[in-house]
């Protein structure tokens, strides 16, 4: 059996999509509120692809394929809309994927943030048995319909855009005698009304903010771990990569922003560009627990919790490692400061209300955590994250533990962050 799933969608153009939103959102931010759309329905279908093998098309209006590969990526099919009306090029885009093989296929648009992979999953499934699935909308429309044959009469004589089109294509499957089912009513998004809708879908969201600088050798693995988690953005930031760290990450899926050192202005861009309504900051070479968006989520709820952050593993088997651990373990739990490189989260509108990073060569983190804990508590989520020992291995255990301090307590008596920084780089121990 081949499933075929077939995408609905407009490149983002301002001026020229979601144009019923544009009173609401203005012409720029309609046409970003469509990339993100299209971006979530991205994401869904990553996530169904773990659960089943299908081929998926974009079917596109407006740029070209080289714009659409630039911004989904280059491991799509992509197919230009038909003329006409919908329902021409919906005929048009099915008989092309059965006549490539399909045996079922289904259509969804990018306006309904409730599809998800289980119900996607739940539509090719009824496929196995019955001649047609439909997702009815509340608007009296569908947000999926799914077959295994082709049946260009279910797009004929349809007043399209109405609430009247789930009820005239039922009446032309039973007027055909096709099995049916239905699935879960939902909503879409067409009118400023609406948009509520995405807030909710969005207050959940998880963006996973990652800040690189020649990080080819570690970006890989992790965007491989990332890509078996459903339903979450990856914001890769580059800060001036010479080895292919970038294209690395655009290939696995992740959206790359490019922007100039410290690392606090990368994690201020990715934050501005994240759809999520929690971020987390997370380090190259820094692996994160299994299910961690379960347990971000978990730890936000937490009463009079503003950020979390997890405990600390250390990639190694010197025992020293270990004393490291338990000291970032004490001082996490009984101080509320964790690092960076122990994937800081928190709130969206957290960050925005603190500021974000201050934009210092170094300690960004910390400096972050002690403005956070002036608004609420800083918790400790379950699990731990697994990070490189490559520093401590650098310049020895003892050496690297003695200049973490050093360099804690100089800021503490106030020397500039600009000088340590310098100092820092002079003694080779960047991370």
């Amino acid at each position: 059996m081949v499933d075929h799933l077939i995408i609905f969608t407009r490149y983002p153009e301002p001026g020229r999509t979601k144009t019923r939103l544009i009173p609401a959102l203005g012409p720029e931010g309609a046409a970003d509120f469509q990339r993100q759309l299209t971006e979530h329905t991205l994401r869904q279908v990553r996530s169904l692809q773990q659960r089943r093998s299908l081929r998926v098309t974009w079917c596109f209006s407006g740029g070209d394929v080289a714009a659409m590969q630039g911004w989904l990526g280059s491991d799509w099919d992509y197919q230009p809309q038909a003329a006409g009306d919908l329902g021409d090029r919906l005929i048009a885009a099915m008989h092309n994927a059965f006549a490539a093989g399909a045996t079922t296929v289904a259509f969804i648009g990018i306006d309904c943030p409730a599809i998800d992979a289980a119900l996607l999953d739940q539509a090719f499934h009824v496929l196995e048995a019955a001649d047609m699935v439909l997702g009815p909308a509340d608007d009296g429309g569908y947000y999926l319909i799914g077959l295994c044959r082709p049946v260009p009469e279910l797009f004929q004589g349809i007043d399209w855009g109405t609430a009247v089109v789930r009820q005239q294509t039922e009446a032309i499957a039973q007027s055909l005698q096709l099995s049916s089912h239905l699935l879960t009513p939902l909503n879409d998004i067409d009118r400023p009304e609406d948009l509520p809708l995405w807030d909710a879908v969005q207050r959940q969201m998880l963006s996973v903010i990652i800040p690189v600088l020649n990080e080819a050798g570690n970006i890989r693995p992790l965007m491989e771990a990332l890509q078996q988690v459903p339903e979450i953005e990856v914001i890769v930031v580059d800060g001036g990569s010479q080895d292919g760290t970038a294209a690395i990450a655009q290939t696995l899926g992740a959206r790359v922003l490019f922007t100039n050192s410290p690392r606090a202005c990368q994690m201020n861009a990715g934050a501005a560009a994240a759809a999520g309504g929690i971020l987390l900051f997370l380090h190259a070479d820094t692996r994160l627990p299994h299910d961690f968006p379960t347990a971000v989520r978990q730890t936000l709820d937490g009463a009079h919790v503003v950020a979390g952050a997890f405990d600390l593993g250390i990639q190694g088997a010197r025992w020293g490692l270990r004393w490291v651990e338990w000291g970032v373990k004490w001082r996490s739990h009984l101080c509320q400061m964790p690092y960076g490189d122990q994937a800081l989260f928190l709130r969206a509108e957290t960050f925005r209300s603190v500021g974000g990073f201050a934009e210092l060569p170094l300690l960004e983190d910390m400096d972050m955590v002690r403005r956070l804990k002036r608004v609420g508590r800083v918790a400790i989520a379950p699990g731990r994250v697994s990070t490189s020992g490559r520093r401590w291995e650098k310049l020895g255990i003892l050496r690297t533990t003695l200049l973490n301090q050093l360099i804690l307590l100089a800021y503490h008596l106030g020397v500039s962050p600009n000088r340590l920084a310098a100092w820092y780089r002079d003694r080779n121990f960047s991370k």
